[in-house]
């Protein structure tokens, strides 16, 4: 019946400052740009930035991206601090991997996941 996911729409109250933050400070491609909507490749998996709907954005709901890490979680984390991101809590330890939750421009909860080491 499904094939997959098609699109993660981010709700963004401010589409330019959204944009900014997972082009320069996530050093993500941008795909698309039309007005309040752009989209994002995130390895393969295409984020919506929708600015439509910016009543969504904040870290009460809404959906959770969690991104792989180019080096490990600590170095990554210690990047998006430098760059000014909030980081609300310390990495995460469970049987299924690590987690780090930072938080987008908008005030959304994004994650980084790190799988357990074999």
């Amino acid at each position: 019946m499904l094939k997959g996911v098609a699109v993660v729409w981010m709700p963004v109250k401010d589409i330019d400052r959204a944009k900014g933050f997972y082009r320069d400070t996530l050093g993500l491609q941008l795909t698309k740009e039309d007005g309040d909507w752009a989209e994002v490749d995130a390895n393969g998996l295409t984020l919506g930035l929708n600015g439509r709907e910016p009543g969504g954005a904040s870290s009460d709901g809404g959906p959770m991206v969690t991104f792989q890490p180019e080096s490990s979680l600590e170095e990554t984390l210690e990047s998006l601090k430098s760059a000014g991101v909030e980081v609300p809590a310390e990495i995460s330890e469970h049987p299924w991997g690590r987690v780090a939750t930072f938080k987008d421009s908008e005030g959304n909860d994004v994650q980084l996941y790190e799988p357990p080491k074999s």
